[in-house]
């Protein structure tokens, strides 16, 4: 990684839980990076790596091509924080530990920030493995329909996977997306650790909160990796394999709704919500058993609560557990 001063210093950072082959394929990838001036910060949520994985990071951080971060706590939004605190990039760019890139991934990004001012954020483009099997790889759209910027029901529209013109959008994709090292700094934003689980919708929070400060977030299609999304690992070994999962589903979108939507919007996201999670209907297909939509409508209003309950105590409690502890360390 030879330093080139004129470029900006992206630092790419990598939250890590529990995964091992497809971890060490993700970094193989950012290394071979063709931009010459980058940084990465691995930050690795794993309890014990197997000793291939194991070695494979201590030989990459003993010759300084990587900087690891070992966690006993497993938080994404707490791990993105943490990594932002400990990052020295103008473009703090965030991928998950299971994707494929191609040598001018961080190039594609790094230019939006050079060309468009107005720019804040930048979606990249995500080749979902599961999404692209499901369409058969074949659907195209130019430009997402007006639906995809209306905060209450946007989520139901926004599709970075086959979108193939640049655009202003909502949001980003969290496997995927690059922002401005003022909207941490001078904005003061953070990941909202309230999110918990999977974090589904924590990325849409913060884009949410980020477009506030005046800054637009804009899709650029060639900044583009494959999402491999592995069964086993990230998300999926917190908690994605049990009824909590389900719980903190419905808790998060929610919450975010309660954060950032007006009334109006909230409640045409909620009906969405509920049409399509827990009824089953498109684009969710789930299964219209009565048993099942008793169930899971059950976690639909526990989950309300829940993220009410949360607003409440952000009175006097803002949920950010794990950058208060973090906090409290450097102090000490």
């Amino acid at each position: 990684m030879t330093l080139n001063m004129n470029l900006p210093l992206i630092s790419v950072i990598i939250p890590t839980y529990c995964r091992e082959e497809a971890l060490r394929d993700s970094l193989a990838d950012v290394l071979k990076q063709d931009y010459p001036n980058y940084e990465v910060l691995v930050v690795d949520q794993t309890p014990k790596h197997q000793s291939e994985t194991e070695t494979y990071l201590e030989e990459l951080a003993e010759t300084n091509k990587i900087k690891w971060f070992r966690l006993n706590w497993a938080s994404l939004p707490g791990a993105r924080n943490y990594a932002v605190r400990r990052a020295a990039g103008e473009i703090i760019l965030f991928i998950d530990d299971d994707v494929q890139l191609t040598p001018g991934f961080l190039a594609a990004h790094a230019k939006n920030y050079l060309e468009k001012p107005e720019v804040g954020a930048i979606a990249g483009r995500v080749f979902d493995r599961m999404k692209l099997g499901d369409s058969g790889g074949n659907l195209q759209i130019s430009y997402l329909p007006p639906q995809a910027m209306d905060p209450g029901i946007a989520w139901y529209y926004i599709d970075l996977v086959h979108t193939i013109k640049p655009q202003e959008v909502l949001t980003a994709r969290g496997c995927n997306m690059s922002f401005r090292r003022e909207i941490f700094t001078k904005y003061g934003l953070k990941f909202d650790e309230r999110f918990r689980g999977s974090a589904v919708r924590e990325e849409s929070d913060f884009c949410l909160r980020l477009r506030q400060t005046g800054y637009k977030i804009w899709y650029d299609p060639e900044a583009d990796l494959v999402h491999l999304g592995e069964e086993t690992g990230g998300c999926h070994d917190i908690s994605m394999r049990s009824l909590q999962y389900q719980l903190t589903f419905y808790h998060n979108h929610f919450l975010m709704g309660l954060k950032n939507l007006t009334a109006t919007q909230a409640l045409r996201l909620y009906a969405r919500l509920f049409d399509c999670h827990v009824l089953g209907h498109p684009p969710c297909n789930k299964s219209g058993s009565p048993i099942k939509i008793v169930t899971r409508g059950v976690f639909f209003f526990l989950g309300f609560l829940k993220a009410l309950g949360s607003v409440v105590q952000s009175i006097w409690n803002d949920g950010q557990i794990y950058t208060h502890m973090d906090e409290q360390v450097k102090i000490i």
